[in-house]
This record gives structure tokens, sequence and C-alpha cells, in this order.
């Protein structure tokens, strides 16, 4: 169940990164058409406007979501296999797959109004909902199905949660300056008229926001001190964070370059994924033994 969680973690933050390299190589209409290629056709087809290699790429992208529902699939099989039964295991296991069915559709819906930008905007943050939860599967995976108990005082966790709420806002932010950007996915798909230093200017406030929190959360776990799982968690989230500005930075200073774009779509994903583990480490919950192997998982603990 855990290697399957994990499977999940990596399937839903690996889509979003081939979705951004379909943006950026000018090739999100290079199936025209949903749920077909082309109108007829489920691959594609020789078409003198769109080039071959176009097409191939934003078809690769969606073949790899058979794969998501193959993950996804697969881990609500194995949590309603599990005895005893664990409802939060199985509640969280079934988001996978409805999570993937309502991608598809906003897939669908970001193509059919060809490209614009706040369905691709969704369908980013929709990514990165599914990415937290798969990892709250991960830890569901070895956790017991009892009520949960605090590991950190109250304030810790409020001081984390609204840390989430300044990240979720980030993200946000992250998608206006990707559509006002040069990166639409089209030559032709109109961008957000923000612009670029204006959404730019936000993301890196909020960016400073988080960091703030973060070396706010620092001090506090120091001061408990926390069960060294959290801290570990913790020093591995303001990791990615700094390395995700860093990356950011260069990015802007460079005029946005494709390779660059990806690696941050990556960054983000790696920073939602840190920061779930962060959450599901402030708890723990008995009930059904943790785990029948040795050692410590590496996201459930």
């Amino acid at each position: 169940m855990r290697r399957l969680a994990i499977a999940a973690v990596v399937a839903q933050a690996g889509i979003s990164v081939t979705g951004s390299v379909v943006r950026v190589t000018g090739s999100g209409l290079g199936c025209p058409t949903w749920p077909q290629c082309f109108p007829g056709s489920m691959v594609p087809v020789a078409h003198p406007e769109i080039a071959a290699l176009t097409q191939w790429v934003e078809f690769g992208n969606r073949l790899l979501t058979f794969v998501v529902v193959v993950v996804a699939g697969a881990c609500l099989l194995a949590a309603l296999a599990v005895r005893p039964r664990r409802a939060r295991l199985v509640r969280l296991a079934a988001v996978q797959p409805v999570g993937v069915v309502a991608q598809a559709v906003i897939g669908g819906i970001t193509v059919l109004t060809g490209l614009a930008w706040w369905t691709v905007a969704v369908h980013f943050l929709v990514s990165m909902v599914l990415v937290w939860l798969a990892v709250q599967l991960v830890g569901a995976a070895t956790d017991g199905d009892g009520p949960p108990r605090a590991v950190v005082p109250r304030p810790v966790r409020a001081l984390v949660a609204t840390s989430t709420v300044v990240l979720t806002a980030l993200l946000v932010a992250g998608t206006l300056v990707t559509a006002a950007g040069p990166h639409a996915g089209d030559s032709d798909t109109p961008r957000l008229a923000l612009g670029v230093p204006a959404t730019a200017q936000l993301h890196a406030d909020l960016l400073f926001t988080y960091l703030g929190m973060l070396v706010a959360l620092g001090f506090a776990l120091r001061v408990l001190p926390p069960p060294a799982r959290v801290w570990r968690r913790y020093l591995v989230l303001v990791g990615v964070v700094l390395a995700q500005g860093v990356l950011g930075a260069a990015q802007y200073a460079l005029g946005v370059p494709e390779v660059l774009v990806a690696l941050h779509v990556l960054g983000a994903a790696a920073v939602t994924i840190a920061a779930a583990a962060l959450w599901s480490g402030l708890t723990e919950r008995t009930g059904v033994p943790a785990t029948s192997t040795a050692g410590e998982p590496a996201l459930a603990r």
C-alpha cells in the first residue's frame, strides 16, 4: 500500500511536469480536440498546419494520463483489500482516481477553450492538491486508523496551517506569472493583461512571506523540541523552498527559458510534497500496527 501511495505521489507530480513541457514547447494544441486528438481520430494524423512533433508531445502527455489512472486505481484496490478495513485510508485512496477523472475533464476544457490561462491555472493547482493528498495517503498507509494525536502544541500546528495558506497563495500567484508570461502552450493564446513584472513581484512577495513563516516555525520547533521526524521534514522543506526561490530568480533574470520553466514546475511539486510531509508528521494515529517491516518509512514517519 505504501509503495503504491509513493507511486501516486510520483505520478501526480510527474504529469504536472510533463504538462509544463507541453506548454513550453508550444504543443498545447498539438491535439486540437478532446477527447479525440483530431476529429475522427484518437491519435495524431498528418496535418499541414500542425507539426508532427507538436502533435506527439501533446498526445504523449495524454497517454501518461493512463499511467496515472492505473496507479490511482491500484491505490484504491489496495486500500479496499486492507484488513481490517480502514476508513481514512480508503477515503484518501479513493480521491486519487476521482481526481484523475476530474483532471481529464479540466484538461478537455483547457483544450476546447484554446488554452485559456485560467483553465491552465486550475489544471496545475488541482495537480498540486492531488500531490498533497497522495502524500497524506503515504502517511495513512503506515499509520493507524484511530483518532489523531498531536505531537506538537496547538500554536505550532496553527503556524503550519497558516503557512500552508500562504503556500497556496504562492502557488496561485505562480500560475498568474505563467498566465502573463510567454509560454502559453500555443503562440496565439492571449496572455493575462497584468504583465510579468507585476505578477512576478506578487509571487516574490508571497515567497518572502512564506520564508519568514518558515523561519518563525524553525525557532518554535527548536524551543520544543519536536520529534526527530518533524525536524527532519522541516529542514527538507526549507531546503527545497530555498532552491525553488533561487531557481525562480534565475528564471526571471534569464528571460524565462523553457528548461527552467519545467524545472520550476518540478520544484513547485517538490515544495508541495515537502510541505505535505511536514503536515502529515504533526499528528500520529494508532489503532492498527504501523508497519510489519523494520526501519522508518521515508515519508510516513
